[in-house]
């Protein structure tokens, strides 16, 4: 499965999914499950972004207002994920950080599925989007058991629900120990439309049931 740290404002380990497996959210864009399951934890989520509370002298953030959940609500949400070298085309879940503060996974008994940090940036959008999903189940390979395959300068795609497509090329791949995952660099937002792949990478610790390290894509909007 996949496991990731948290997106920005809460550490999340999408820590964006593992299992001799994200994804996620993933995240920390996504806690452990029983390894009779056939999962582990969400891809890249540890632990989830939270606001750090304001300094003195420093105004709080505003209330979300009703028309503001309106035009989030509204935005074009991500439908599919195709990532043509490595044969994946796989629908997406919205995902949220839990009470435990970790990106919640998206469901193990579907193989074929990714999740998305919803309370972030939507994937196309000015911002760093995080994707989570599983590597692997307990009785087989998931949606980014190819992940480690991509390689610099690969496209992938968004489908989106207005109907329209948004492609992202691959600026790295990089192998973080979950103990040591670095949160403001995976999750820090960007000026651009930028996305991480993250799912679950190294070895499988039978003990705390997850793996040890994360897996993250970097990539950009063309």
């Amino acid at each position: 499965m996949a496991a990731h740290s948290s997106p920005p404002g809460a550490r999340v380990n999408l820590t964006v999914l593992c299992a001799v497996v994200l994804l996620i959210l993933a995240v920390s864009l996504f806690g452990g499950e029983d390894s009779s399951s056939g999962t582990s934890r969400p891809p890249g989520a540890r632990h989830a972004p939270q606001a750090a509370p304001a300094s003195p002298g420093e105004q709080a953030a505003p209330v979300e207002r009703p028309a503001d959940r309106r035009e989030r609500s509204a935005r074009a949400r991500p439908v599919r994920l195709l990532i043509p070298k490595i044969q994946v085309s796989a629908p997406f879940v919205p995902l949220s950080v839990g009470r435990s503060g970790q990106l919640e996974a998206p469901p193990a008994d579907d193989v074929n599925l990714v999740g998305w940090h919803a309370e972030g940036a939507a994937p196309g959008e000015t911002g760093t989007s995080i994707i989570a999903g599983h590597v692997d189940t307990a009785t087989s390979p998931a949606v980014f058991a190819k992940l480690s395959e991509l390689e610099k300068g690969d496209v992938f795609h968004v489908a989106r629900s207005d109907g329209s497509r948004v492609s992202f090329v691959v600026d790295a791949l990089e192998t973080f120990e979950k103990d040591d995952f670095p949160d403001k660099r995976v999750y820090a937002d960007a000026t651009r439309p930028e996305v991480r792949l993250i799912t679950c990478a190294g070895d499988y610790d039978r003990k705390v049931m997850d793996y040890t390290e994360n897996l993250v894509v970097f990539a950009h909007r063309t």
